[in-house]
């Protein structure tokens, strides 16, 4: 019985016992073995939005979108209308004491062993037909070429 009134103050205190809790910092609240799809915070923060997160969204409209909360709104908010275009439900998951690197992830509620998860961030910039810019000269540059001339 003594046990049993330990266990049970020390849930209320702290909340109940949680398997693996470094794995759910890292996963948003989620575990890795409940993943579809992964986003870093860096690729959350480009402005296009990764194609396969959407086909993800499609595909499985019963899982979760969890956003990292520490991350700024505007970069966010491209991913919960396209969550809310898909009827997808989503959370922003804000955890002051550990800033996960994840930015995104779509899970269930349970387990689904999917192998690969991350997106391979793949940058590709359109370079061709595009004019060249001029570079723009500093107000020193400017003041030295008066000064010389």
């Amino acid at each position: 019985m003594g046990e049993n009134v330990d266990e049970y103050l020390q849930q209320g205190m702290y909340g109940q016992k949680q398997t693996k809790p470094d794995e759910r910092r890292k996963f948003l609240g989620s575990l890795r073995e409940r993943a579809v799809i992964a986003l870093k915070q860096s690729q959350v923060r480009e402005s296009k939005i990764y194609s396969e997160v959407e086909d993800s969204l499609k595909e499985h409209p019963k899982a979760k979108l969890l956003l990292n909360g520490n991350m700024k709104y505007s970069y966010l908010s491209k991913y919960i209308q396209l969550a809310t275009k898909h009827n997808v439900s989503f959370t922003i998951v804000t955890n002051k004491e550990h800033d996960a690197e994840i930015g995104l992830l779509l899970a269930y509620d349970y387990a689904i062993d999917k192998e690969e998860i991350y997106i391979k961030k793949t940058k590709t910039y359109q370079t061709a037909g595009l004019p060249k810019q001029k570079k723009k000269k500093s107000l020193f540059s400017k003041i030295k070429n008066k000064l010389l001339k």
